[in-house]
C-alpha cells in the first residue's frame, strides 16, 4: 500500500493507474475509520482495480465554535486497517498542501438542496466539503466515488456538483452502517460518554418507530415529525438541532410522503451533535 502526502504525486500515480487501464475507486474520509467507512472500501475493491482512500481534516468544512482541534485522529491505525483491506493508495495531505497560501477559490452549490438541515445549522459547511471533494476528484481521478448514506445530504450535494459540473465520474451510496444496538456508526461517537451514548440510541429506534407508521399507512409528515419529537424529547439528554422530513432528490417541501422521501435528524447529547435518517423508498 502507498502513502502519498504531495498532490503531484497523487495526480501522477492516478494518471499511471488510467493509462495501464485501471479503473479507480476513491473513498474520501477524515480518518478516524470504523466500519463504516471499510465499508465503502469494500465496496470499491469490488467494482475497481484498484482503491484509493483519502484521509484529510478538511478545514475548510469545519465552523469557528466546532471541532477541528479535537477532531479524533490516529493515522496509524487507519493505515493498518486500511492495509488489511488491500486498499492501493492513501492519500493523506498536509492542510497547507491541499490550501497553499493565497488559495481563495471554492466549489458552491446553490439552492435548497445545500442551504437546509446541516446548510442551515452549519452556515459555509457544505462549500467546504464541495472544495474538497472536488479537489480530490481532480487529484485522484478516480472513475467512481464511494459515500456513506448517514450522510445523506452531503451525498445528494455531491451528486448534484457532479451532475451539473460534468464530472467524468459515477457516486456510490453505500447504506449506513450501525452498531448492534442500532446507533449509527461515527467517528464523533467516541466522544459520548455512557450515558449519552445509552440515550443516543433514541435517535434509530425514533426512526425505527416513523418507518413502522409509514408502512402502517401514515403519509402526513407533521404527524410523522410529531412521532419523532416524542420519542427525542423522551430523552433527558437530547437537544434537537432538527427533525425534518423533505423530498429525497432535492430537499424539497413536502405535503405528504411519497418515495423517495428523506426523514433527517441532528441532535445533540452534550456538545456531540450527531445525524441519522431514514431514505423511505418504494
Amino acid at each position: 500500500m502507498r502513502v502519498i502526502n504531495s498532490v503531484k504525486e497523487m495526480q501522477q500515480w492516478s494518471q499511471e493507474q488510467r493509462r495501464s487501464g485501471n479503473r479507480l475507486g476513491l473513498v474520501p474520509t477524515m480518518g478516524f475509520l470504523h466500519q463504516g467507512h471499510l465499508s465503502l472500501v469494500r465496496l470499491a475493491r469490488a467494482d475497481c482495480d484498484k482503491v484509493i482512500v483519502s484521509i484529510f481534516v478538511n478545514p475548510m468544512q469545519f465552523g469557528p465554535n466546532e471541532d477541528l482541534e479535537d477532531y479524533p485522529r490516529d493515522l496509524k491505525r487507519d493505515l493498518t486497517l486500511l492495509e488489511a483491506e488491500g486498499v492501493d493508495a492513501v492519500f493523506n495531505p498536509e492542510p497547507a498542501e491541499m490550501y497553499p497560501d493565497g488559495f481563495s477559490s471554492a466549489v458552491t452549490i446553490e439552492g435548497e438542496i445545500a442551504q437546509k438541515l446541516c446548510g442551515s445549522s452549519r452556515p459555509g459547511h457544505f462549500r467546504g466539503v464541495t472544495t474538497v471533494v472536488c479537489k480530490l476528484f481532480n487529484i485522484c481521478l478516480p472513475d467512481k466515488a464511494y459515500f456513506g448514506q448517514k450522510d445523506a445530504q452531503q451525498v445528494m450535494v455531491l451528486e448534484k456538483m457532479v451532475r451539473e459540473l460534468n464530472f467524468p465520474l459515477e457516486i456510490i451510496r453505500g447504506p449506513i452502517v450501525r452498531e448492534e444496538d442500532g446507533l449509527a456508526m461515527s467517528s464523533r461517537n467516541t466522544y459520548l460518554n455512557e450515558e449519552q451514548r445509552q440515550q443516543a440510541l433514541v435517535l434509530s429506534r425514533s426512526l425505527n418507530a416513523a418507518q413502522a407508521a409509514i408502512e402502517g399507512g401514515e403519509r402526513d409528515p407533521a404527524k410523522i415529525k410529531a412521532l419523532l419529537w416524542e420519542y427525542i424529547e423522551a430523552s433527558p439528554l437530547a437537544e434537537v438541532d432538527y427533525i425534518e422530513i423533505y423530498d429525497g432528490e432535492e430537499l424539497r417541501d413536502i405535503n405528504t410522503i411519497e418515495c423517495p422521501a428523506l426523514i433527517a435528524l441532528a441532535v445533540r447529547f452534550g456538545k456531540t451533535r450527531l445525524i441519522d435518517n431514514l431514505l423511505v423508498e418504494g
